[in-house]
């Protein structure tokens, strides 16, 4: 049996016909500091993070003040380590109307992390944006989507912790994330409790493409990633999820020179249009938060019991 056989042996599919807002998209942003991305990993040390400039407040009240015009709201996924630093902020996206969730505490891909320090990370992130915001947090989303087959009991501590879903697979294999053979539509990795609500991918005549947004959003042309979006989730029979990082709009961020040729253009391609584009989507698709749309699926509940 693979790896990915044993971790989905458990796993049971949702029933989708729960689902009241089946024609709504999930909107969501991934807040971390421009300088703790994946692609600056081997560039960019920890060690030096406090010395580099911090945009993320800026950069996410940027994203705050279009989705405010858009009248959209969405799922902000925070690091703890942002929630630390700028509580201030934590409490604008809450006062805002959007969902805050959880997306660890320093963006350590998980299969990097032993057991212990990812219930550290992960009970300690929760815990300090519920502090700070009064309110709960019931979404996690890994770093990098680094919740892999090798790590597959990380579900069993999100459910001790409370979470009532997780949004951490992408169900594509690209050189620096997914998990191809995943569920493209949400399940119970663990047979009941909490809820995985993978990343829309869209199959066509060349292969398996990402569809939810990201760099690939900045990348391609629009009509492109309209395409791929709206035809995914007809696919997967499932409401589409985006995603995007508010350091994506902002073209005042420090250049990173000495980084590799291809991070960055994965990091700095298309920021410009981004706005832009943000504008068309929420013009062609009703989003919401994501509990909004897969509430009615949550067995979990905030104090860790299952059903």
């Amino acid at each position: 049996m693979t790896a990915n056989e044993q971790a989905l042996a458990n796993s049971k599919a949702a029933d989708l016909s729960k689902l009241t807002g089946a024609d709504q998209y999930a909107f969501s942003a991934d807040v971390e500091e421009w300088f703790q991305v994946g692609a600056f990993e081997n560039t960019l040390a920890r060690e030096k993070w406090s010395s580099l400039e911090s945009r993320v407040e800026r950069q996410t009240r940027s994203v705050l003040q279009l989705l405010d015009t858009l009248s959209v709201k969405g799922t902000f996924f925070c690091l703890g380590w942002v929630a630390e630093r700028t509580p201030s902020l934590i409490k604008e996206i809450v006062a805002a109307g959007h969902e805050l969730a959880c997306h660890g505490t320093d963006h350590r891909r998980l299969f990097t992390l032993e057991k212990a320090a990812i219930k550290h990370d992960i009970m300690g992130a929760k815990k300090l944006l519920e502090d700070i915001s009064g309110t709960q947090v019931l979404g996690y989303r890994a770093p990098s989507f680094s919740l892999t087959p090798e790590v597959w009991w990380v579900y069993e501590l999100l459910r001790e912790a409370g979470f009532a879903y997780s949004s951490s697979l992408y169900p594509v294999k690209t050189d620096h994330y997914g998990m191809e053979k995943a569920p493209r539509g949400p399940f119970y990795p663990l047979g009941s409790g909490i809820l995985e609500i993978p990343m829309t991918v869209c199959d066509t005549p060349f292969g398996r493409a990402p569809a939810s947004g990201g760099g690939y959003f900045r990348l391609l042309p629009y009509s492109v990633s309209k395409r791929l979006l709206k035809k995914g989730a007809a696919q997967a029979s499932s409401p589409g999820i985006f995603y995007m990082h508010p350091w994506e709009m902002d073209l005042g961020q420090p250049y990173v020179a000495e980084a590799p040729l291809l991070s960055r253009f994965r990091h700095y391609q298309g920021q410009a249009g981004l706005p832009r584009k943000l504008r068309y989507l929420a013009s062609d698709f009703k989003f919401v938060p994501i509990k909004d749309i897969y509430c009615t699926l949550f067995t979990q509940s905030n104090n860790g019991a299952g059903e």
